[in-house]
Order: structure tokens, then C-alpha cells, then sequence
């Protein structure tokens, strides 16, 4: 049976997925009005306690690796156009906490010299900025509020990923595929690491050029600085307008299936010890969609091949379940009483109606991911959605992978589960359970024991 959340979820994600910003305005009501329903379905409270310090985590020799084909790099898109934003806000804009919009303070590549923001903290927590961003002078900014000081800590992955890192568990020799919108193929934070660029047959017109979404999913999951696995390999393909529509009679997940079955295909031609461990598609679907059947069916080949296929219909695929984490800019990621209930489903949260047993929360705002204006640029999000928790998972089996090659999904998810950690947060005068928190190190830990 579907998850009625992550049924909602989905629709999310695929939003956040194929639509740009001037769309996504006009339609997030109808998917908030979704997820609502969804949420009110749902109920129940967490039980898990805190668990003790995680045993230390062995460094991991470097091992030869196989000798990989070379790159195949299919086309260089162009990249994003700076002209799509907001060049220059008359007045401090308001937020409002009624609204399903997480795009409701997005500064980028705007210039904000004239905007008095010294009173406007709980504004920037929540805001979207870029490289391109022009900033009012310090007196016009929050005491102790540094640009570069958020964009920087956005890049970290948290939860202690970075001192995985050190210790060379970084998903070296473990292939992450990815099918999303149109890449940046020479940011620096991926470019050494992507392997193959291929672009599917409906990426036409004004898929053409860079999107906003596949540079930020692709960093997440394997970026130098921002990624949870800095150091696996990148198969990317660009997917285009098949699957672009929001409703059961516009979706056509025809397409994708036709992407999954081509992911598979290019791994098997790899060598064993670099094959595809897992793919991320930060979109959903669910039955009586066109394109269903086609899409379960590429699915369950691309599990019968091996690899471990990361979606917002997870629930469908593996009975798995899946939210975002937010986080305040100025706290420490690696922190985990650092965390909060996402942004879009903090209201259901504090109101009882999402059920959070047997469910992994894993980081989503407050993040730095690349940009797609240019190969040095990067986005700040202060709210995310479940496109950055995908491939944030798929980041983590390829670390896991790492360690313990052959572990399979279904070992991976009860281990998280199992060595995952829950926090006590306040809200309204009131304490909450906020749980199961992904625990790398933890879970590491115990699958090297």
C-alpha cells in the first residue's frame, strides 16, 4: 500500500523537479492542499530514544581501483541565464508562514543594495542566494550575519559526513547515476568525477539549457565541497519534457523508464569493481499515471540488476520512507540538536498529523549547491525540498557501498533506522521527539562491525 505521505511527497518532488521558478509559484497551492490531505491521513508520534556515541570509525586503505572507459560527454549545455531572476527588489519583501511557496524570498542574482535587511534574520534563514547576489553594505545586515560565512557552511553535508571523508570513506569506486534535468557538465564541483553525460531524446527547447535543478542534485550527491560521496563516480542523464506535467492526464512516465533501462545497460558494461550502486530521481509517481506500469517495471529490472534505485516513490518501489530535514543558517550542521522539522511540513509536524515511525530524516535545508550560471557559481536554499534528501541518500549507499560491498538496500535502511538518533526540540513553549536522524558515522560503524 502507498504511504500516504510520500504519495504527496512525490508530487512535491516531481514539482520541484521539472518546474522552474515561475511555474512552480503558481501551482505549489495545489500540491500543499495535497500534501495536507495526505497529512491529516497519518498519525502516531516517534518513539526512538537518543543513542549513545557511535564506536569510531576505521580509516579505509586505498585500494586499486579498474581502469574506467574513457569520459563520454554527450554536449556541453549553456549555461542559465541570469535574466529568469529578480534583478532588483523596491522593498524588503514579507514572508508569509500560510504559504506552500518556498521560493518566496529568492534573492538571486538580485541586487539588494538599496533593502534595509538589519532587522531581517528570520527573512534570510529562510532565504535563496547566489553568487551573483549583490548585498547591502554591513550596517544594512543582521549583526552577525556573514554572506559568505552561510554560503560555506550550506556546503557542508553535516551529521559528521566530512570526518567520513578523512578517513577515506568517500565512495571511491562506486558509481551513483542520476536522471534529472540538464547539466552543467564543467562545474568544479563534479566534473572530475562525471563519467558519462547523455541526453534523452525529449530534451528539446527550453530544456536545452541548463536548469537550476540538475547542477544542485548532482553536487549533493557527489560535489568536491558540497557532496555526501566527493568521490564516486557521476552517470548523468539529462531527462527532458516527457515526464513534464503535473497532472494523472499530462504525465507520461514513459520516458523515464526508457532513462532507467538505459542506465542499466551502461553498467553492465562496466567493470565490476565500478559498477552503478545506486541511481537518484528526485520525482515520483503513482498509480494511474500514464506511464506507471513502465516506469514499476524499469524499476524492479534496475533491483534485479544491482542497483539501488532512490526516488520519492520509494515507499512504492521498497517500503521505505523518507523526510527532510531544516536546519537555521547560522547552526552547525554537524549538530544534530541542530536540526528541525523541514520547513514545508514543520506545521504538519508540531501538529500531530505526519507519522514519523520507521521514517529517515535526512538534511534538506539550508543548503549550498552548484549553480547553473556558471562552473564557479553556487545557490544558497534556505528551504529545500525532497529533490536534496534523494540525492543525499544515494550519497550514503554509496559510502556504505564503499564499506561493505554487497550490502544490499533492505540492509542499509534498517542499520540507518537502527543507529539513527532522535533530538528533543521546543516549539511554542512545547518539546517534541524529532527522529530517526540519519547518523553516518553511527551507521557506518555498524556495518564495518
Amino acid at each position: 500500500m502507498i504511504d500516504p505521505i510520500l504519495v504527496a511527497a512525490s508530487l512535491y518532488a516531481g514539482l520541484i523537479r521539472l518546474l522552474e521558478e515561475n511555474m512552480l509559484r503558481k501551482i505549489r497551492s495545489l500540491i500543499f492542499l495535497t500534501t495536507s490531505l495526505a497529512m491529516l491521513a497519518a498519525c502516531g508520534t516517534p518513539t526512538r530514544s537518543i543513542i549513545a556515541t557511535p564506536a569510531e570509525v576505521k580509516p579505509l586503505a586505498a585500494t586499486p581501483l579498474p581502469d574506467l572507459p574513457a569520459v563520454r560527454i554527450a554536449r556541453h549545455p549553456e549555461p542559465g541565464k541570469l535574466d529568469s531572476f529578480n534583478p532588483a527588489p523596491s522593498l524588503v519583501p514579507t514572508f508569509d508562514p500560510n504559504s506552500s511557496n518556498n521560493f518566496q524570498i529568492d534573492f538571486r542574482a538580485s541586487n539588494l543594495t538599496d533593502l534595509d535587511l538589519s532587522k531581517s534574520m528570520d527573512l534570510l534563514n529562510l532565504a535563496n542566494f547566489d553568487t551573483w547576489t549583490k548585498w547591502p553594505p554591513a550596517d544594512k545586515l543582521p549583526a552577525g550575519f556573514s554572506v559568505q560565512q552561510t554560503m560555506e557552511t550550506g556546503k557542508d553535508p553535516g551529521l559528521g559526513i566530512r570526518e567520513l571523508h578523512a578517513k577515506g570513506i568517500t565512495g571511491r569506486g562506486v558509481g551513483i547515476a542520476i536522471i534529472d534535468q540538464t547539466l552543467l557538465v564543467d562545474h568544479q564541483e563534479y566534473a572530475n568525477q562525471l563519467r558519462v553525460y547523455e541526453e534523452a531524446e525529449d530534451v528539446t527547447g527550453g530544456w536545452l539549457q541548463t536548469s537550476m535543478h540538475g547542477p544542485a542534485v548532482a553536487s549533493i550527491a557527489v560535489g568536491n565541497t558540497v557532496g555526501v560521496a566527493p568521490q564516486a563516480d557521476l552517470y548523468f542523464i539529462a531527462s527532458g519534457v516527457c515526464q513534464g506535467g503535473i497532472t494523472d492526464a499530462s504525465s507520461d512516465f514513459t520516458c523515464l523508464a526508457k532513462d532507467v533501462l538505459r542506465v542499466i545497460a551502461i553498467n553492465q558494461g562496466l567493470p565490476e569493481g565500478r559498477k552503478i550502486r545506486v541511481l537518484s530521481m528526485s520525482i515520483g509517481w503513482a498509480k494511474g499515471q500514464k506511464g506507471y506500469r513502465e516506469i514499476t517495471d524499469a524499476v524492479n529490472k534496475a533491483k534485479a540488476a544491482g542497483i539501488f534505485v532512490v526516488s520519492s516513490s520509494i515507499s512504492d518501489s521498497y517500503g521505505f520512507h523518507f523526510l527532510g530535514l531544516g536546519r537555521n543558517s547560522q547552526q552547525d550542521p554537524n549538530q544534530f540538536a541542530s536540526y528541525l522539522p523541514g520547513a514545508w511540513w514543520a506545521q504538519g509536524f508540531y501538529t500531530g498529523k505526519i507519522n514519523l515511525t520507521k521514517t529517515l530524516l535526512v538534511p534538506m535545508d539550508a543548503r549550498t549547491t552548484a549553480s547553473p550560471t556558471g562552473i564557479h557559481d553556487y545557490t544558497y536554499y534556505g528551504e529545500g525540498g525532497l529533490s536534496w534528501v534523494i540525492p543525499y541518500i544515494a550519497g550514503m549507499y554509496a559510502l556504505a557501498w564503499q564499506v561493505d560491498p554487497g550490502l544490499t538496500p533492505q540492509e542499509f535502511w534498517s542499520t540507518a533506522l537502527q543507529t539513527g538518533q532522535t533530538t528533543q526540540i521546543e516549539h511554542n513553549g512545547k518539546s517534541y521527539s524529532l527522529g530517526v536522524i540519519l547518523d553516518p558515522k553511527a551507521l557506518i560503524a555498524a556495518i564495518q562491525k
